[in-house]
């Protein structure tokens, strides 16, 4: 039997989210119904609310959340009632050409759920990035659903849904760094300082923070960097090379989704280095580098799409470093708040007051 719930909804472009009844059917085949017990308020929603994803309103808005699976459809057995669960917006098919060559984090054909929510009028909701977990309950694909270590509070086990994973995964993943690497990383939002975290648990001797706040770059040392460059009074790329004795990053994680600050990350890595972009850019940008300087420079220039993560084996690997005290996911948290505190979120988000809100049911 469906059922009512309180979740925050985007009605139109720009307009102030909302509180509404959203109504949850029961799971068909292949589904889940989540009891959201947390969720972290990403710069992905506001783009919805900003109508910078799609006109697809209204959105159900949320995606970075962890709860407890309350039902299951038919034919579901990666996750059962009562398991704990980071959602996750890449469910793997396991039958498109990348799954089928080993390389289910490239997944082409991940999938959400087949039933829509809806208002209690029947308006259809579309769910941020498949989840919409601004609700107190969320209709899912089963496969969106990663089982983890119920030990891990909720509020900073969600965060591995998104932003904390790009971050992450940006600097294990796509960048391969490794013990005795030197990294820098432009942009100390929440993403820029999960690559961070990251870095440093892979064992980067330098990490190097850069960002025209100086709010975010002492944050930034909390999270790992060993040093940090204010690129409002400082050329960056000039201070990276001095930094790493005249040669470059080998790895620079651009975090901004700039032109600007991706031509810096690209001069600012060592011949050979690597650049990975994990910011998200809008459509119009466009971007201009000589030629002769790509192929002279060597190395890698690298996108990283979620982290280039695979849920079933990052989150529980990335809880259980946590639950060991080997890596800080509670130090992204900078509030929990309420679901009616959702737009004044967004607020303190655009003017950089916060790491992570995280709504807490």
């Amino acid at each position: 039997m469906a059922q009512e719930v309180r979740g925050v909804i985007a009605p139109g472009k720009n307009e102030p989210v909302r509180v509404e009844t959203i109504v949850v059917p029961d799971p068909g085949p292949g589904e889940a119904v989540v009891k959201v017990q947390a969720c972290g308020v990403c710069h992905t929603d506001l783009h919805y609310k900003q109508g910078g994803i799609n006109d697809d309103f209204p959105f159900l808005l949320g995606h970075e959340a962890a709860g407890v699976v309350e039902s299951v459809g038919e034919g579901v057995t990666e996750v059962a009632p009562g398991d704990f669960v980071i959602l996750n917006w890449r469910a793997v098919c396991g039958q498109c050409r990348a799954c089928l060559r080993g390389r289910p984090q490239y997944c082409f054909n991940t999938h959400n759920a087949k039933q829509k929510m809806t208002l209690k009028d029947g308006t259809e909701l579309s769910p941020a990035l498949g989840i919409g977990a601004f609700a107190e309950k969320t209709l899912v694909a089963a496969g969106q659903c990663t089982k983890v270590d119920p030990a891990v509070a909720p509020e900073v086990a969600g965060l591995l849904g998104c932003g904390v994973m790009a971050g992450i995964g940006a600097a294990i993943n796509t960048g391969g760094v490794g013990r005795g690497d030197s990294v820098a990383v432009i942009g100390c939002g929440g993403v820029g300082d999960a690559a961070i975290a990251g870095s440093r648990l892979a064992g980067a001797a330098r990490i190097i923070a850069v960002d025209i706040d100086d709010r975010k770059l002492a944050k930034a040392r909390e999270m790992g960097a060993t040093h940090t460059v204010n690129s409002r009074s400082t050329d960056p790329v000039e201070a990276i090379r001095e930094l790493t004795g005249g040669h470059g990053a080998d790895v620079v994680i651009e975090a901004v989704g700039r032109p600007e600050t991706y031509e810096q990350a690209f001069y600012a890595r060592d011949l050979a280095g690597t650049v990975v972009l994990v910011g998200v850019p809008t459509p119009e940008m466009k971007l201009e580098l000589p030629l002769l300087d790509v192929f002279g420079r060597g190395g890698a220039l690298k996108s990283s799409w979620y982290g280039d993560c695979l849920p079933s084996r990052d989150f529980p690997m990335l809880v259980d470093l946590h639950l060991q005290g080997r890596l800080d996911l509670g130090a992204f948290v900078t509030e929990t708040i309420g679901l009616g505190d959702v737009e004044k979120a967004f607020a303190r988000m655009h003017e950089g007051d916060v790491l992570r809100s995280v709504v807490v049911f």
